[in-house]
Formats: C-alpha cells, sequence, structure tokens
C-alpha cells in the first residue's frame, strides 16, 4: 500500500520501509487548499498491480491514528486476505474540500492502473458551509474524468453538521444520492455509518474516529468496495 499522508504543517518526508507496508514516497506539491493544516502530499511510485485510490481528506489521511490502522490500510488488509493483488493508494490530504480534491485529481491519477476510484471528499465543505451547488459540481467533474479513464468510482457519502440549518443539511446529503444516481455510481449513503456521536468510537476531537472508530468505517467501506474489486478482477 501506499499512502498520501498530510501532516499538519509539516512536509511529507521521503521515507523507504518493507515490502507490505505503507510506502511515503519523496515530497512533492499539490494543489493549495484554504485549510491551514494541509502539508504537500507524496510523488506517486510506479507499481504495476492495478491501484485503487482513496481520493479524500483528513478521515481518509487517518488523522491521528497509526499509519497501519487508516482505512486505506485496513482495506489493503482485506485485499491482501482475500487473496486480491491489488494496491491501495491513500491518497488523503487534511483539510481538503471538494475544490482542493478536484484540483490534484488528475496529479493523484498519474500513476497508471487505477481501476477503482474511493472518492471521500465534502466534510470540510460542511464544516465550512461552503455553498452545496459548487461542492456537488465539484464532485461530478471528478467522477466524470474518472469515468473517462473507464475508473469505477465508490462515492463515501458524508452529513453537515446541524449548525447550518435544517435545509443545508437536508441539501448536503441530497448531493451524494443525486451524483450516485446521475452517474449510476456505487454509493456508501453515509461513510461515519455507526460512528458518528459515538464518544467511545472517535477521537477527543469528536470528528475522526479512533482505532475502534476506524475498522467500522473500513467494514463500512468493503461491503460496497468487494462488487467493485471483484469486477475490476475479472475484467
Amino acid at each position: 500500500m501506499r499512502c498520501f499522508r498530510a501532516a499538519a504543517l509539516v512536509a511529507a518526508a521521503a521515507l523507504a520501509i518493507a515490502p507490505g507496508a505503507c510506502r511515503r514516497a519523496p515530497a512533492g506539491t499539490t494543489a493549495a487548499t484554504a485549510a491551514t493544516d494541509v502539508s504537500p502530499a507524496a510523488q506517486p511510485v510506479e507499481d504495476s498491480r492495478p491501484k485503487i485510490v482513496a481520493l479524500g481528506d483528513s478521515l481518509t489521511a487517518g488523522l491521528g491514528l497509526p499509519e497501519s490502522q487508516s482505512y486505506p490500510s485496513l482495506l489493503q488488509a482485506d485485499l491482501d486476505r482475500g487473496g486480491y493483488h491489488f494496491d491501495v493508494v491513500n491518497a488523503g490530504v487534511s483539510g481538503d474540500t471538494s475544490a482542493a480534491g478536484l484540483a490534484r485529481l488528475d496529479w493523484t491519477l498519474q500513476s497508471g492502473n487505477v481501476k477503482i476510484l474511493i472518492l471521500e471528499l465534502g466534510a470540510n465543505d460542511g464544516l465550512r458551509g461552503l455553498p452545496v451547488a459548487q461542492m456537488q459540481q465539484n464532485l461530478a467533474r471528478i467522477i466524470e474524468r474518472a469515468h473517462e479513464q473507464h475508473i469505477a468510482v465508490l462515492l463515501l457519502g458524508m452529513e453537515a453538521p446541524p449548525n447550518y440549518g435544517v435545509e443545508y443539511a437536508r441539501s448536503f446529503r441530497q448531493v451524494y444520492r443525486d451524483l450516485a444516481s446521475r452517474y449510476e455510481t456505487t454509493l456508501v449513503p453515509f461513510m461515519l455509518d455507526g460512528v458518528a456521536g459515538r464518544a467511545d468510537l472517535n477521537q477527543p476531537d469528536g470528528i475522526h474516529p479512533n482505532t475502534a472508530g476506524t475498522q467500522i468505517v473500513a467494514r463500512t467501506i468493503w461491503q460496497r468496495l468487494k462488487p467493485l474489486v471483484d469486477a475490476a478482477d475479472a475484467s
């Protein structure tokens, strides 16, 4: 597995480690984001195996967790146990909005042989109360670009915080459902289902899952990801 990890205000360092573990590549430059806790993501490393790219924010990067406990790492373990020869690329950058994810999409996919894109973006749009229509447009463009490259998309739905009102939360939630219907994309309705709002499954910030919570998140994603992997493996 390869990881694009972004620690707060710290540039990613080049680190070579043993096969089978998460590998860091030399630091590179990504699109600027509005968040202050974003550092450049690492440059991708060539690998001949088909890839599953997890494009997201701190929930994908695994903020506050050991690298091996991020949900992309747990998905890699599921794949390995199942005998699947896929490489999961953790392209999570803390603080990313949907616009920032769109801006770095082409760079993220340039390693080639990407079969599946796990799209986990929008949480920071919701936290900042950014326009829902703009978020929808950004996510739509990401899906379209992936489909142009014959990459299947697994869309992870999120929920907006209640402080922006009921209508904003409703519209925010509906974006994911509308996109999944429009593009016939596999959808996880709520990525944090069974985890959000539970102190025992979250870190002290109440936002990011702890190791136990992330295991639930990974199981939720795996249920929808496995059919896509089976289809890609058979093609």
